[in-house]
C-alpha cells in the first residue's frame, strides 16, 4: 500500500530545531517561514475603496485630470535640443568690408588678450580670414576665436553655468575697437551648422540679383529684431557695399589684337587668384601646386600691365591692353540657397525663453518686414527642429496603441485595456508642472523622457488591472471589491517598482558637467512623471477599472467565472514503500 509522506510542521525560533528521533530515520530541519508583507496604508485603502464605490465621480475626475495634463503639457514652449557647455565659445570678429588681412589679424590679437583675461578661459586660439557665420569661407575681413574654458572641475558657481559663461564673454570683448564681435554657442550636435541658436536664410525669389536689397531686407529683419524681447543677439554677416575693383574686357579689340577672351578670364583667374596644377612628391606625403601670382604683382590694378597673355601670332599681349578697371561694390560672398540669393540672419533666444518661441517670434518679424518677392527658410538646427515638428504627439498615440493592443491580446478583451490605457496620460502631470515652474523647454529629450513614461505609467496599471480582474473572473468577486483588492494587493510592488526606478534615474537630474542638459531634461521628465502616475494612477485606475469592467459586462461581454486558481501547488504523490520478497517454499 501506498504510505502518505507525512505532513512538514514549522518550528518557532530563529534556527531550525532538530526533532526527536525515532527509530533509524534521518531528521527533517525546518525553518521558520517568512513573515506575511506589510499591509499598505490604511488612508490608501480607504482613499481606493472611496474611489471604487464612486467610480463614475472618480473616473470623470481623472479624465478632467488626463486632459488637464495633456493641455499643460501642450503649452510648455518646445525647442529642438538644448544648447550644451562643450567647454568651448566662439567667437567672430568682423571688420568693416574691404579690411585687409593684417588689419583682421591685430583685431583678433586683441580679442585674444582681452579673452585670456577672464578667470574662466583656459586658451584662446585665433584664426584670422574665415568667417564662421557663412559657413567658414574664406573672408579677409573676418576671423574666428575659439575660447577654450577650464575643466568643467575647475568651475564653480556661475562659471559654471554657460549662459552665464556666455554672457560675460560678450560683454567683455563688446567693445573692440574697428570691430564686430558676436559670441556664439556652438550646435549641440556638430556638422548641423556652425552656431548655437536659430538659423535664417532671406532669399529674393524674384529672379533678380540686387544685393543692396537683399542687405537692405536682411538689416530690416535684424533692426525690428531688435525690438523683440524673445530674441538677443540677432545679427546678419551680410554686406553688400564691399569696395571692389570691375574688370571689363573688349573683346572687339582682343579679336583685333588675336587674343582669345578665354585666355584672357584663364589668366586673370590665375594670376589674382589661384589654378591646380598638379601634385608631387616630397618626404613621403603628396602635395597639391597651385600657380598664383606673387603679392606684389597683385594688390593694385596696375598689375594687370605686368601680366601678358599669348596672341594668335605668337606675341606677347598685356592684359591692360584688353582689360579696363573701375571701382565697384559688391557682396565679398555670395550665399545660394535653394538657388536663390540669400543673405544668413542668425541669433538665439532671451533668458527664460525657448528656441521654438525665438523661431516664432523672427519669422513673424519676417513675414511682416519681407515684400512679394522675397522669402525665407530655415537652415542647419532650425531646419532639423522645423522637420521634427510635433512628433512627440505621435510618438505617445503611437505607444498607447501598440500597448493597447497587446493587452486586447493577453486579456481577450477590447474593453479592458481601456482602463490601462487611460491611466497612462497620467504620467504628463508631473512634468508638466515642473517644466513649467522651471521654465525649462520642452525638447528632444524630455520627448524621449514621455516615451519610456508610457511603459512605466502602463506597468503601474496593469498590475492593478491584472489583479482586479483575476478576482472578478475566477472568484467571482463583486466589481468594486475586485478593484479595492487589487489596489491593496498591489500597492507595496508599485511603490516599491516606483521608488526603486526613480532613485535610478536621481543621478540624471543632478547631472553636471558635459551633457548635463541632456541628462537633466530626460531625468526630470522621468522622475516628475513616474512621481505623479504613482500617485495618481494608485487611485484613479480602479476607479477606471470598475467603469469600463461594468460598461463591457453591460453591453460588450459576458461574463464567465472561471474555476479558482490553486493557490497553493499540489501535493506530492504518495511514496509507495517497496515491500520485501517473500520465497514459497513447496512443503
Amino acid at each position: 500500500r501506498g504510505v502518505p509522506a507525512p505532513p512538514l510542521t514549522g518550528v518557532r525560533g530563529g534556527r531550525g530545531r532538530r526533532p526527536a528521533r525515532r527509530g533509524r530515520g534521518p531528521a527533517l530541519v525546518v525553518r521558520r517561514s517568512a513573515p506575511p508583507p506589510p499591509a499598505p496604508p490604511r488612508r490608501y485603502v480607504g482613499a481606493a475603496a472611496w474611489t471604487a464605490r464612486h467610480a463614475g465621480i472618480a473616473a470623470a475626475a481623472g479624465l478632467l485630470l488626463v486632459a488637464a495634463s495633456m493641455v499643460g503639457f501642450a503649452r510648455i514652449p518646445t525647442s529642438f535640443l538644448p544648447l550644451e557647455d562643450q567647454g568651448y565659445l566662439l567667437v567672430a570678429v568682423q571688420l568693416p568690408p574691404g579690411a585687409a588681412l593684417g588689419r583682421t589679424e591685430q583685431a583678433l590679437q586683441h580679442v585674444q588678450e582681452k579673452a585670456r583675461s577672464l578667470g574662466f578661459v583656459r586658451e584662446v586660439i585665433g584664426i584670422a580670414g574665415v568667417s564662421v557665420l557663412d559657413g567658414n569661407a574664406s573672408l579677409s575681413s573676418a576671423g574666428v576665436a575659439y575660447v577654450m574654458l577650464k575643466d568643467w572641475s575647475q568651475r564653480h558657481g556661475r562659471d559654471a553655468d554657460l549662459r552665464s559663461l556666455y554672457e560675460r564673454t560678450g560683454d567683455a570683448l563688446g567693445d573692440i575697437d574697428g570691430a564686430r564681435t558676436l559670441v556664439i554657442v556652438p550646435p549641440a550636435i556638430q556638422g548641423l551648422g556652425n552656431v548655437g541658436g536659430f538659423t535664417m536664410m532671406v532669399e529674393l525669389r524674384d529672379g533678380s540679383t540686387d544685393f543692396s536689397k537683399l542687405q537692405s531686407l536682411a538689416n530690416g529683419i535684424v533692426g525690428a529684431a531688435a525690438k523683440e524681447d524673445a530674441l538677443q543677439r540677432v545679427a546678419t554677416p551680410f554686406r553688400a557695399d564691399a569696395p571692389q575693383v570691375r574688370l571689363e574686357v573688349d573683346r572687339a579689340k582682343a579679336e583685333t589684337l588675336g587674343v582669345s577672351v578665354g585666355d584672357v578670364f584663364q589668366a586673370l583667374s590665375t594670376a589674382f587668384g589661384s589654378s591646380y596644377v598638379g601634385q608631387i612628391n616630397r618626404f613621403g606625403r603628396v602635395f597639391q601646386v597651385y600657380a598664383q601670382a606673387d603679392q606684389a604683382f597683385r594688390l593694385t590694378p596696375r598689375a594687370l600691365s605686368q601680366i601678358a597673355v599669348r596672341a594668335a601670332g605668337g606675341a606677347m599681349v598685356p592684359l591692360d591692353a584688353v582689360v579696363s578697371t573701375g571701382p565697384s561694390a559688391g557682396p565679398p560672398l555670395i550665399t545660394s540657397y535653394n538657388l536663390y540669393p540669400a543673405a544668413t540672419v542668425i541669433g538665439a533666444a532671451a533668458p527664460d525663453r525657448s528656441s521654438g518661441q525665438a523661431m516664432d517670434a523672427i519669422a513673424r518679424i519676417a513675414d511682416e518686414t519681407l515684400p512679394r518677392g522675397a522669402g525665407f527658410d530655415w537652415t542647419a538646427m532650425s531646419y532639423q527642429e522645423k522637420a521634427a515638428g510635433n512628433g512627440i504627439v505621435l510618438a505617445f498615440g503611437a505607444a498607447l496603441v501598440l500597448v493597447y493592443l497587446v493587452l486586447a491580446a493577453q486579456y481577450e478583451s477590447w474593453f479592458l485595456p481601456i482602463a490601462v490605457v487611460l491611466g497612462v496620460p497620467l504620467a504628463l502631470a508631473g512634468p508638466a508642472l515642473v517644466l513649467s515652474a522651471l521654465h525649462v523647454s520642452n525638447n528632444l529629450y524630455t520627448q524621449i523622457g514621455l516615451v519610456l513614461l508610457v511603459a512605466l505609467a502602463a506597468k503601474n496599471a496593469i498590475l492593478i488591472v491584472e489583479v482586479a480582474r483575476e478576482e472578478r473572473r475566477f472568484r467571482g468577486a463583486d466589481v468594486v471589491a475586485a478593484a479595492v483588492t487589487a489596489a491593496q494587493t498591489r500597492f507595496r510592488p508599485i511603490v516599491m517598482t516606483s521608488l526603486a526606478f526613480g532613485l535610478g534615474v536621481l543621478p540624471l537630474m543632478l547631472a553636471a558637467g558635459a551633457g548635463a542638459n541632456a541628462r537633466r531634461s530626460i531625468g526630470v521628465a522621468v522622475f516628475t512623471g513616474m512621481i505623479s502616475s504613482t500617485c495618481l494612477g494608485t487611485l484613479v485606475v480602479p476607479a477606471f477599472f470598475v467603469v469600463v469592467q461594468r460598461f463591457a459586462e453591460r453591453f460588450g461581454e459576458r461574463l464567465r467565472v472561471l474555476p479558482a486558481r490553486a493557490s497553493s501547488p499540489p501535493p506530492p504523490p504518495p511514496i509507495r514503500v517497496a515491500q520485501p520478497l517473500h520465497e514459497e517454499t513447496q512443503a
